[in-house]
């Protein structure tokens, strides 16, 4: 973290504390040229585009499991909304590509969601909901460092500093509050000629808190559902077993999920890229404070004077400046300037060779700079330094793609296991218009969460823009008559980055919408009308792709009414369409 922010001139002694070294001269240069930073904000800007689209494979093809796979699919999509998830996969992120390893902790937070009653004591009784935060590498313990995942772990313990306020509200107990020193990322100022300043990892002091420390133990023989034991200053404030079922089989496990930049074989932590920059990032300073220093010779140059000739205090405080009358012993040689030699080529390829060093390790390729703007390269070759730039990233990516996985399979199992009453949530629909839904555990039927195919960092803005265009003059989104329908044309715009305009609906939706819901009418008995402003073609290939489904089949059987009833229903309006041929004919 030190060297991410810039404060390069430290290192760890055998005690494990931060120590800075000084300079060895008092002439030596030691300014600092970051390239670690930068390297880590390009990195962290494309791993930003890593926002997979999930979707639930059904648990059968029978059309009640289809429908609850759809349903917790919204399910998925409304908490990403909800707790802005997005923030949260940044932030652990930054922890993996900082520290080698990120943590998620998907808990039921009891305090969140809707008021469904009130105790006598007033106190409001919530429904709770999941909560979502990212965890530093700092707060979590392992039992044993060689095991490479949480689930291989037989404990891990969560370490994190709370307000006593914050102690006695979540779990009732007094706790007598403390200093708690923690690390904390500080601006100070450089102490070398008062110039500059440099963002240094310190330590700061937090009044009134504690630590709390929660063991979560795995499934064993003795506790078969595992153990969680939490602690804060010597007093107990929790003991019971693991309190979600999350895992497969509805077993219980860790509520953590790990996200490395770089995992290692049989290491529970990941490696940090800073880590393997650290060397190069020592190595580019000294070349260029030495090369800075060489500079700094030849421009200002060396004296050399005979001893006792001039006043050698007043030539050290003013030197030779313009203008100066230097006086000097009759007789003697007059002060001169050594002769330098020019700056060796040695520097400069020294530096040439670290840079490409920079690039190599990390992935990261700036093609603005001036090893690739100077050539004539052509656009398949450009074509293919960006897909080897976005190749060495992969890795990191494909970590972060699985640990948002397990994720949203965490999200569905807690549903799963909380929701007992309907809770009504909301999402965003296919037109723009807020859906609210009504779901119970009994709609999750299913948490086999798979990706939609996509390559987030692959397929950029411009390219998916160049590949709608060709799409469009070559006519392959028309239909059967050769034009772009209202449907297209509302998802090439939103495609193309307009969203979706309030008035762009697209009216053959909203027909099948309301034909689907006529289906559910006639499942409870009863007769939806026949509008005039009915799309009756529409309606007709709805009810009729109803009646082929597994669903109908089911109900048909209990009530042999239900057929007779969506057949004459279908009749109508074909009725319909028959007298509106007519009108127009005559």
């Amino acid at each position: 973290m030190n060297f991410l922010m810039g404060n390069q001139y430290c290192d760890i002694r055998k005690n494990g504390e931060i120590d800075e070294y000084e300079k060895k001269y008092f002439w030596q240069e030691r300014e600092v040229f970051n390239h670690i930073l930068p390297i880590i904000e390009r990195r962290l800007s494309k791993l930003q585009k890593v926002r997979p689209k999930m979707n639930v494979f059904p648990a059968s093809n029978n059309d009640g499991d289809i429908k609850t796979a759809k349903i917790s699919k919204k399910i998925i999509n409304s908490i990403y909304n909800k707790t802005d998830m997005s923030n949260i996969i940044m932030e652990a992120t930054k922890w993996s590509e900082i520290c080698g390893s990120g943590f998620y902790k998907v808990i039921w937070n009891t305090n969140l969601g809707n008021v469904v009653a009130k105790l006598e004591s007033g106190v409001p009784l919530k429904s709770g909901d999941v909560e979502i935060t990212a965890v530093s590498s700092f707060e979590i313990f392992p039992e044993s460092s060689s095991s490479s995942d949480i689930q291989n772990s037989r404990s891990i313990i969560h370490a994190r500093a709370y307000h006593i306020e914050e102690i006695k509200n979540q779990w009732g107990v007094e706790i007598e509050g403390e200093d708690i020193n923690i690390f904390t990322l500080d601006k100070s100022h450089s102490s070398v000629l008062g110039m500059g300043s440099s963002t240094k990892v310190l330590k700061s002091v937090r009044k009134d808190y504690a630590i709390v420390v929660e063991k979560y133990e795995a499934p064993s023989v003795k506790y078969p559902n595992g153990r969680l034991i939490i602690i804060a200053k010597n007093k107990l404030l929790f003991v019971g077993e693991l309190p979600y079922t999350n895992c497969n089989d509805n077993t219980r496990t860790f509520p953590f999920i790990k996200q490395d930049a770089f995992s290692q074989a049989g290491c529970f932590w990941g490696t940090s890229l800073v880590e393997r920059l650290i060397p190069l990032q020592r190595s580019y300073n000294a070349v260029k404070n030495r090369k800075h220093e060489f500079l700094n010779r030849i421009s200002m140059g060396i004296l050399a004077v005979e001893d006792g000739s001039v006043d050698i205090e007043n030539l050290e405080e003013d030197g030779l400046c313009p203008g100066k009358v230097l006086v000097y012993r009759q007789g003697s040689t007059s002060p001169k300037y050594m002769e330098n030699d020019k700056m060796p080529y040695d520097f400069t390829a020294e530096e040439k060779s670290i840079l490409d060093e920079f690039v190599s390790i990390s992935g990261i390729t700036d093609l603005s700079s001036e090893n690739y703007s100077t050539r004539n390269l052509s656009g398949t070759a450009l074509e293919l330094i960006i897909e080897q730039d976005e190749n060495k990233t992969n890795i990191t990516s494909d970590n972060t793609k699985s640990a948002i996985k397990t994720i949203g399979k965490h999200i569905l199992r807690l549903y799963k296991q909380f929701v007992k009453i309907p809770k009504l949530t909301k999402i965003v629909g296919d037109n723009g218009e807020m859906e609210m839904f009504y779901f119970t555990s009994s709609d999750i039927s299913s948490d086999d969460i798979v990706f939609e195919t996509k390559n987030e960092m692959t397929d950029s803005y411009t390219q998916n823009k160049k590949m709608i265009f060709d799409l469009l003059n070559n006519g392959l989104l028309n239909d059967e008559n050769g034009k772009l329908t209202n449907r297209m044309k509302v998802k090439v715009l939103e495609l193309l980055g307009f969203g979706i305009w309030e008035n762009a609906q697209d009216l053959n939706e909203l027909h099948t919408n309301k034909a689907s819901k006529e289906n559910f009418l006639f499942l409870e008995n009863q007769d939806p009308k026949i509008l005039e402003i009915d799309d009756h073609q529409i309606h007709i290939n709805e009810h009729i792709s109803f009646m082929l489904g597994n669903e109908f089949e089911k109900q048909n059987q209990k009530n042999p009414n239900l057929e007779i009833k969506i057949l004459q229903h279908i009749k109508n309006h074909k009725t319909k369409i028959n007298n509106n041929i007519y009108e127009i004919c005559n």
